[in-house]
């Protein structure tokens, strides 16, 4: 190509294989690495050139230039020991081929010697690779190293994949590893996506089961569990059945209490005594068909495109048997009303088409009712994805009626393109959730 009036030829590729050639026979070496674990059961010797090394690494050019002779020798762990090759080739080559277990250590290298590029890289790999399969899990590994070392954004990606596809979690070899620190951090979260909430009190039975943790932790685990979102039946089976309730029940019991008068009172009358806007009170994403539906959109680009849908109008037994019906419209292409073309002569043509616009869906009842006083609903709407051959969450978008206040809906899902992250076979897969709450009307004294 054309640079500064000239043309470019270029010979890179084979440079790169002259230097990787060069690491592999270790012709001119001037320097040998000892790799030592502090066992000292491996011991590594690797043939390099200190000026290869310097250039990529700070760290690595201070401990040559203070070096006493041509050996240096390096105190690894035995993780780090076993892909140093690895680290090594990356810095002659600039690529490295790696596995999910051989992420962290990768990135342990890449941070102390402060090789920022592929620090970087590995950053990117684990966020992209949070689906990939493994006979033991990784993710809530990478959260546990993201919160060890302070990588904030890798901490993030990993809570908010765990959040968001709870129940794959749950049913994972992985859930009952989990930190006690990491569980709470989940437990905590009204953004969880998970069937019920039973499912999530059965999870974090097995958990402590497995795992035995100190009474403190086991009561504060059990504390952040939503009764209220049970059902009594299921709580009646809860007390009689599960051995955890059995041995906690007196650390739970005022939570019980209340989720029973939740579900034996009108809303309204608990509504003026009790705080219902407590955690307690308020629903995660369940999937159950009582709180939703999903919503298949082919070709979405198309045009509008409807559906409705019921569900319970609130969660308390004094609501639970009466039903809402929802209407729910996707529009490809809304423009708010600021931004139409204005028609300013009577009779004009226009056009049948709005061009631009961005998508947007509005979910509104299909009629009033008295019953919705002091009731809001949120909507949420889940925007699936496939990855590594699973369905899975890629984004969630709560709004009160709709997605435009959310302000980025689909900003970054481009539907024209077929193979868009965000579609699977030409279609969008969508999961609505209305999540009812009750106002509380708790006078204020002063």
């Amino acid at each position: 190509g054309a640079s500064g009036g000239g043309d470019t030829i270029s010979h890179s590729l084979t440079v790169l294989q002259r230097l990787e050639a060069l690491l592999l026979q270790g012709n001119g070496s001037d320097v040998s690495l000892r790799v030592e674990t502090p066992s000292a059961d491996e011991v590594k010797v690797i043939q390099v050139h200190s000026l290869v090394l310097s250039l990529q690494s700070p760290v690595l050019e201070e401990m040559l230039l203070s070096r006493n002779g041509s050996l240096l020798v390096l105190k690894e762990s035995a993780d780090c020991a076993a892909v140093f090759d690895k680290f090594i080739r990356y810095l002659y080559c600039g690529e490295i081929s790696l596995r999910l277990d051989q992420a962290t250590p990768l990135h342990k290298l890449a941070a102390k010697y402060q090789v920022m590029g592929l620090q970087q890289g590995i950053t990117q790999y684990m966020s992209q690779n949070l689906a990939r399969d493994s006979p033991s899990g990784h993710v809530a590994g990478w959260y546990e190293y993201a919160l060890q070392v302070g990588d904030a954004a890798l901490q993030e990606s990993c809570l908010q994949f765990m959040a968001w596809n709870l129940s794959a979690v749950l049913q994972s070899g992985e859930w009952v590893t989990v930190s006690s620190q990491l569980l709470m951090s989940l437990l905590q979260r009204s953004d969880l996506v998970l069937q019920s909430e039973m499912e999530l009190f059965a999870a974090l039975e097995t958990w402590i089961l497995q795992n035995e943790p100190d009474g403190l932790t086991a009561e504060n685990a059990l504390r952040a569990v939503r009764y209220a979102m049970m059902p009594p039946p299921e709580l009646f089976r809860l007390q009689a059945q599960s051995p955890v309730l059995a041995r906690y029940q007196e650390s739970v019991r005022d939570l019980l209490y209340m989720s029973y008068q939740f579900h034996s009172a009108s809303p309204l009358h608990m509504a003026k005594f009790f705080d219902v806007n407590c955690s307690l009170f308020v629903p995660r994403n369940y999937l159950s068909p009582l709180w939703g539906s999903s919503w298949i959109i082919s070709n979405p680009t198309r045009d509008d495109r409807s559906t409705s849908f019921q569900t319970q109008l609130g969660p308390s037994g004094h609501d639970a048997s009466k039903r809402v019906t929802w209407n729910a419209l996707f529009s490809p292409r809304w423009l708010p009303l600021s931004m139409r073309p204005m028609y300013p002569e009577t009779g004009a043509m226009q056009p049948t088409r709005v061009e631009g616009g961005r998508p947007r869906i509005i979910v509104t009842p299909a009629t009033s009712s008295a019953d919705f006083a002091g009731v809001n609903f949120q909507k949420t709407v889940l925007v699936m994805a496939q990855q590594q051959g699973k369905l899975l969450v890629k984004h969630v978008y709560n709004f009160h009626q709709s997605t435009e206040e959310s302000g980025h809906f689909l900003a970054e899902a481009d539907l024209h393109r077929r193979t868009s992250d965000y579609l699977i076979d030409g279609s969008l897969f969508l999961h609505v959730v209305v999540k009812p709450s009750y106002q509380s009307l708790i006078t204020t004294k002063n």
